[in-house]
């Protein structure tokens, strides 16, 4: 099977995107991530768009068929990958295997999402449909798992409360050098102490923003790269696992076990392990997902994730620079783009196109986390050699 390599992308501004629907967002992505790539749109075989809730957020589906005459790419076949807030993450894996499977010579993948012209309430009840019913109809959202997640971890691991803190003021750091993230700005651990309670022990910046925006990226044969681009970037790795839909029945509740079960799927196919990582974008939808992510990739120890952040180990310049993006809680969560926009970042990272946040690359990884990790796709690039 030949490899599949990365040869183009592109993201929209991340933020609240007044006057624009989610048609628009997605063909931003489209025309930029083309141009990048320096493919006609003519050569795209197939075409994914990874949307989660565009129905409910604005009562408008058949995106990808809309995409496809916005961009004049018919008759490219076209789908929609729905895996609820790992959407993105699943887009890549199925837009990979468009390719290795030699169906498609030339793959486009769109994620997207437009959420901000809702209230907070009505985004975030959208966002609570992907609980299962026992626990939705309970009142059960994201964020109250999230609390009593951070608060297990950190009272059973002897974890101060500020370690959680300082994820919020890294990736705040971080994104200050994304040009498309939707808080280019620091914020100090005072100010993220004692911001609001939101899910007790977390607090309003432990949680990311809701966020309008898109990322696009181009696929091809490793063969067929070579042909558009000097520098690319190879998946030679990725997995998706599911996890208990009903959290509550997990056996620890601080082990994600679709990110270990993907994690080590991806290490096996690409045949490295988590010491030859050079970066990585986690999915922190709250800064608890961040240290639970770190353990089951094997990037620390249960529970000393937070020993790690304490030493520096995940700043930019550290061992092992995480969310050099910003990360969802800097960059934002558009919640079918966010898993495309991750593998965005790590494919800069490895071409050298990142910019002010460039760190020294070679093999880079990023973690999409569907629901509290009830589905999550882990996805491995290399630099090509």
């Amino acid at each position: 099977m030949e490899r599949v390599a990365i040869i183009g992308a592109s993201m929209t501004q991340f933020g609240q995107r007044e006057g624009e629907w989610i048609q628009n967002l997605l063909a931003e992505a489209g025309i930029e991530c083309l141009e990048d790539a320096g493919v006609a749109v003519d050569d795209v075989e197939h075409l994914y768009v990874s949307n989660m809730a565009s129905g409910e957020f604005e009562g408008q589906t058949g995106v990808p068929n809309a995409l496809a005459h916005d961009l004049d790419a018919m008759p490219a076949y076209t789908q929609r990958v729905d895996q609820t807030s790992s959407s993105g993450g699943a887009g890549i894996y199925a837009a990979w295997q468009s390719v290795a499977s030699g169906a498609s010579d030339m793959t486009l993948l769109v994620g997207g999402e437009k959420m901000t012209h809702k209230t907070t309430g009505e985004a975030t009840d959208v966002i609570a449909s992907l609980t299962h019913p026992a626990e939705y109809k309970h009142g059960v959202t994201l964020p109250s798992f999230a609390g009593l997640t951070a608060r297990h971890y950190l009272e059973r691991f002897d974890a101060p409360r500020e370690s959680l803190g300082k994820v919020a003021v890294k990736n705040h750091e971080n994104g200050v050098d994304n040009p498309h993230a939707q808080f280019q700005k620091e914020v100090d651990l005072e100010t993220i102490l004692e911001s609001p309670i939101v899910a007790d022990p977390l607090r309003l910046y432990d949680f990311c923003p809701i966020t309008d925006g898109s990322a696009a990226l181009m696929l091809c044969p490793e063969s067929v790269a070579e042909e558009y681009a000097d520098e690319y970037a190879v998946i030679s790795g990725i997995d998706g696992a599911t996890d208990t839909h009903v959290v509550h029945e997990r056996e620890d509740p601080t082990v994600m076990g679709g990110v270990v079960e993907s994690g080590r799927g991806a290490y096996e196919m690409s045949d490295t392990e988590p010491e030859d990582i050079d970066v990585a974008e986690l999915h922190d939808m709250f800064t608890i997902l961040e240290f639970l992510q770190m353990e089951g990739l094997g990037f620390a120890e249960q529970g000393e994730a937070w020993q790690l952040v304490e030493e520096g180990y995940t700043e930019r310049d550290g061992e092992l620079p995480i969310n050099t993006s910003g990360g969802l809680k800097s960059k934002g969560h558009p919640l079918g783009a966010s898993g495309v926009a991750q593998g965005v970042e790590i494919y800069e990272q490895l071409v050298g196109e990142a910019g002010p946040r460039q760190v020294d690359a070679d093999v880079g990884l990023c973690c999409n986390v569907g629901g509290f990790g009830n589905c999550v796709i882990t996805t491995i690039m290399e630099a090509a050699q």
